[in-house]
């Protein structure tokens, strides 16, 4: 793929089978058939602005805002995180994308690897899942927190190795405030039960056979490195890249490291150089 200056992101509401309309951002344009879909996790689309803005200099890239975030119309009957897998897989189909890889981030990750479960068009080619979750930890030591009971700036805290990436709730305004509170009780909606996780999504992994890339924040407080590596071991075909100083989001807190990860997994796994 050839590298280009990244176009200013596009924002569209597009329909879905089943009446279901999802706000996408749109990064570069669509001339190859094929691209990458990002998922974000539970703090919102703007923790993957930057991944889909640096991956769009040589791809084109769909970000959509799970129903229900920002501010965006969630219907009652759509509340689960396979609900988010099986509408995301019936965007690839509106848009007619093949070959994608799906990259997520936190839940995002749990949703990629809940579609490539259900691919059965075949449209999905690889899975970067970004510190994850979704599974259920054998070790309690190596469980994800659950941070429903926790206070914003103690989240913030372990999210986040660097304190110059932590956000500053102390100047949230009240919009602000009330915003991050309903993506949180969206959140809480699609986790369900158990919140972070499916006891049974583990036990299924062996089932996806395209190439999967785990990177992991290795300082996350959140869901810990070992629960990186259990997961990475789920999948047949994965690869595990741990990013050194980053925590929950290492595409913000070491963009470079992750987009190396990934160029590395694309150029020697999903579509290898074989010239050499």
């Amino acid at each position: 793929m050839t590298t280009s200056a990244p176009t200013p992101a596009s924002t569209r509401t597009v329909a879905l089978p089943g009446g279901l309309s999802v706000t996408i951002q749109e990064f570069g344009e669509n001339t190859e058939g094929t691209g990458v879909l990002v998922l974000h996790g539970g703090a919102g689309p703007r923790t993957v602005t930057g991944i889909s803005t640096a991956l769009s200099e040589h791809v084109y890239v769909v970000t959509p805002t799970h129903p229900g975030f920002d501010g965006t119309p969630r219907p009652d009957r759509f509340d689960t995180v396979a609900d988010l897998a099986i509408a995301y897989l019936d965007l690839l189909d509106t848009l007619d994308l093949k070959d994608v890889m799906v990259v997520g981030n936190s839940v995002g990750g749990w949703i990629a690897a809940e579609m490539a479960l259900r691919d059965n068009q075949g449209r999905i080619a690889a899975l970067t899942l970004m510190n994850a979750v979704g599974i259920h930890a054998h070790m309690a030591e190596n469980r994800v927190v659950d941070p429903r009971p926790m206070a914003p700036a103690d989240i913030s805290q372990l999210s986040f190795a660097k304190a110059e990436f932590r956000p500053d709730f102390t100047s949230f305004t009240d919009e602000q405030r009330a915003a991050n509170a309903a993506n949180q009780q969206t959140l809480a909606i699609y986790g369900g039960e158990h919140f972070t996780y499916d006891p049974k999504l583990r036990a299924r992994l062996h089932r996806v056979t395209v190439p999967v890339l785990v990177v992991w924040g290795e300082k996350d407080g959140i869901a810990p490195l070992k629960y990186g590596r259990g997961y990475a071991d789920a999948f047949p075909n994965s690869h595990f890249v741990p990013i050194p100083d980053a925590a929950h989001f290492p595409q913000i807190e070491a963009l470079g490291a992750t987009l190396d990860a990934i160029g590395d997994f694309v150029s020697t796994v999903v579509k290898p150089d074989t010239s050499a």
